[in-house]
């Protein structure tokens, strides 16, 4: 009676945990473009993969972020938060996403703040809900401080990355 007892109880637990967990580098096929892409929530790992994978290494070591402007990024990301909304079908996704990430890395900044969400063709994920952020085109990097929107790159940056990065962190202050 108890082993079943301590079945339950872990069964109560566990349960509810896998549901709600979110599984990362999701595939499906693209209804418009008839091809698989990355969908809702997005690690490194899966920029590695599929269309997204077959130049990211090589274009995230040809990228060569200013280094004046990373060092001012570098103690300048205290109560920052990025969400990255992009589609791994898109050339601007596939052109942005490993200069964002050298960027970051060479920077500082810390990975574990990072989210990066897969959209469909119509900018939508399947499990994640993108509709209140008003996603228009991709990739659109939102910037929060303290949980409040300090700023956006979309589509490609004005400057560089890291110079609209920059910007945004400066006048969010």
């Amino acid at each position: 009676m108890k082993r079943y007892q301590i079945l339950s109880l872990s069964l109560l637990i566990l349960l509810p945990m896998s549901l709600f967990s979110q599984q990362f580098n999701q595939s499906i096929e693209d209804p418009v473009r008839n091809r698989p892409i990355l969908i809702d929530q997005i690690d490194r790992q899966g920029l590695l993969t599929g269309e997204m994978g077959e130049f990211f290494q090589v274009d995230y070591d040809a990228y060569l972020p200013e280094d004046e402007v990373v060092d001012s990024l570098r103690n300048s990301y205290e109560g920052i938060r990025l969400h990255v909304v992009l589609g791994s079908w898109c050339g601007d996704s596939k052109e942005q996403m490993p200069r964002l990430l050298k960027v970051l890395d060479q920077s500082g900044f810390d990975i574990s703040q990072l989210m990066m969400t897969g959209v469909d063709s119509h900018k939508k994920g399947r499990t994640t809900d993108v509709g209140p952020l008003e996603i228009l085109k991709v990739p659109t990097v939102i910037v929060y401080r303290n949980g409040k929107e300090a700023g956006r790159i979309i589509e490609t940056p004005v400057e560089t990355l890291e110079k609209d990065l920059l910007n945004i962190l400066r006048n969010s202050r």
